[in-house]
C-alpha cells in the first residue's frame, strides 16, 4: 500500500500532548489532511516535571506559539541545581543546555492547551473527549481508528497512517501488542508523583533536583507563583507507603536535606497525580504496518535530564518531516518506517545510552554523592556530561 492510498485523513495522530499536537501542526502545514483525537478535555493537569529546556523554545517559535507560552505565566530558569542527600551539589546553567536561552516553567495545562489550540488554527480537525476504541485493519495492515466520541457513540475513520502519541499509556501500540500475544505486561519498577504547590523556598530561576535512596525527584517554579513538585519512588517504596504521596515525600523524598529545607513550608494546592513507570528507552517505532509512535509512546527518557519535552517535540518533528517526503514521493509505509527509525536513532540512541547510565547512578545514593561530588570539581566535565544529554549539534 502506497500513501497516496488515502482514506478519510491523510493522519490520523491519537494523543494531543506535545508530540501529538506539534506533529499535527508540522503535518497540516505540509497541506496533509490531519485529526487529531485527544481523550481528556483541555486545559487538563497532566504528570510531568514541567520544565521546558531552551531547546524547546526554537520548536514553539517554528510552530508560531512562543509567545503565547510567555503570555501564558512561563517562569524563566536560569540553572538547574543537582543536590545529593548531604546537600552536596551541582550546578547546570540552562545556557549548557546548547541554545544560550533560559528555560521555562510552565505547567501542561497551560502549555498543551496552547498547542492544541494553534493545531486548529493551523488546519488540524481535533476530536477531545474521544477514545480510540480499536485500530481498523485490511490485509494486516492499519488503515484506521474506530473512535467513541463524548456521546459514547462510535465512528470509523480511515487513514493512510496512524500516529501513537499517547504517551507512556502507549494506547494503539497495546492493541497490536495483544493481538500478537507478547503475553502480559511489565510490572511497574517505579511510579512518579507530581503536584502543585505554594511556598515552596528555592531561589528564583532555579530547578532543584534531589536524589534519595530508590528514586529522585524536581521542583521549580510555574505560572501563578506555584511550584511543580514531580518524584519517582521504587515501586516497593509505594507499597510501603500505600500509594500515599504526602507519607512518601515525607519519609523519602525528604532523606534529602535540600529537599526537606526547600519543601518545608510548602503546601499543597492541587490533587496528587500518580502513575506507574513501565519502562525506560526506546520502544518500537513502527509497531505495525500504518503505525508509527513519538514523543513517549517511542521512548520514555529519564525526567531528571530535563528533556522529556524535548524529545516529544523533536520526535514530532523528525516523523513530520519524513511523512511528509514521502507523501510526496508516493511511498511504501516500509520506505516511510525505515527513514523515520534511522533518523530517530540518529537523533536519540546515544543520548538514550548516556541517560541509562545516569539513571543507575541517581537510584544509588553513594553513587550519587561521588558523582555530585566530581562534577562540582569540575564545570568543563559536567558541561561535557550535560551535551551528552542534548541534540548532538546542539540545536533543538
Amino acid at each position: 500500500m502506497t500513501l497516496k492510498q488515502k482514506g478519510d485523513y491523510d493522519v490520523v495522530i491519537v494523543g494531543a500532548g506535545p508530540a501529538g499536537s506539534s506533529a499535527a501542526i508540522r503535518l497540516a502545514r505540509s497541506g496533509l489532511r490531519v485529526l487529531l483525537v485527544e481523550q481528556k478535555k483541555f486545559p487538563r493537569a497532566k504528570l510531568c516535571g514541567e520544565f521546558i529546556s531552551p531547546e524547546c523554545l526554537a520548536h514553539f517559535k517554528e510552530l508560531n506559539v512562543l509567545d503565547e507560552m510567555t503570555l501564558a505565566g512561563g517562569v524563566p530558569l536560569e540553572r538547574t541545581v543537582f543536590y545529593a542527600r548531604n546537600a552536596r551539589y551541582v550546578e547546570v546553567p540552562s545556557e549548557w543546555f546548547g541554545s544560550g536561552a533560559r528555560a521555562l516553567g510552565l505547567s501542561r495545562s497551560e502549555m498543551d492547551a496552547r498547542l492544541l489550540d494553534r493545531a486548529r488554527k493551523a488546519g488540524v480537525d481535533v476530536l477531545e473527549q474521544t477514545q480510540a476504541a480499536g485500530l481498523i485493519f485490511e490485509n494486516g495492515k492499519v488503515c484506521g481508528v474506530t473512535l467513541k466520541l463524548p456521546d459514547r457513540t462510535t465512528i470509523d475513520v480511515k487513514a493512510a497512517l496512524m500516529i501513537d502519541a499517547t504517551g507512556r499509556s502507549r494506547v494503539l501500540t497495546r492493541e497490536i501488542e495483544k493481538a500478537g500475544s507478547r503475553g502480559p505486561r511489565t510490572a511497574a519498577k517505579f511510579v512518579a508523583f507530581k503536584t502543585h504547590l505554594e511556598g515552596a523556598s528555592i531561589p528564583a530561576g532555579d530547578c532543584e533536583i534531589y536524589a534519595y535512596r530508590g528514586g529522585y525527584g524536581g521542583l521549580n517554579r510555574v505560572e501563578d507563583d506555584w511550584y511543580n513538585l514531580c518524584f519517582i519512588v521504587s515501586a516497593d517504596l509505594t507499597k510501603k507507603y500505600r500509594g500515599d504521596a504526602a507519607e512518601i515525600m515525607r519519609k523519602v523524598v525528604f532523606t534529602n536535606k535540600r529537599a526537606a529545607r526547600s519543601l518545608r513550608d510548602a503546601r499543597v494546592v492541587e490533587d496528587w497525580l500518580a502513575v506507574p513507570i513501565e519502562r525506560y528507552g526506546r520502544a518500537e517505532l513502527a509497531p505495525a504496518d500504518g503505525l508509527l509512535t513519538i514523543g513517549d509512546a517511542a521512548a520514555f527518557i529519564d525526567p531528571f535530564t530535563g528533556s522529556g519535552i524535548l524529545l516529544a517535540l523533536e520526535s514530532a518533528k523528525i516523523a513530520a518531516n519524513v511523512i511528509a517526503g514521502e507523501f510526496t514521493n508516493d511511498a511504501s509505509f516500509t520506505s516511510l518506517a525505515r527513514e523515520y527509525t534511522r533518523q530517530y536513532s540518529v537523533a536519540f540512541d546515544r543520548r538514550l545510552r548516556v541517560c541509562s547510565l545516569l539513571r543507575h547512578a541517581a537510584f544509588v545514593p553513594l553513587l550519587s554523592e561521588a558523582v555530585i561530588n566530581v562534577l562540582a570539581m569540575s564545570d568543563r566535565l559536567t558541561r561535557r556530561l550535560v551535551r551528552a544529554t542534548r541534540p548532538a549539534t546542539g540545536t533543538a
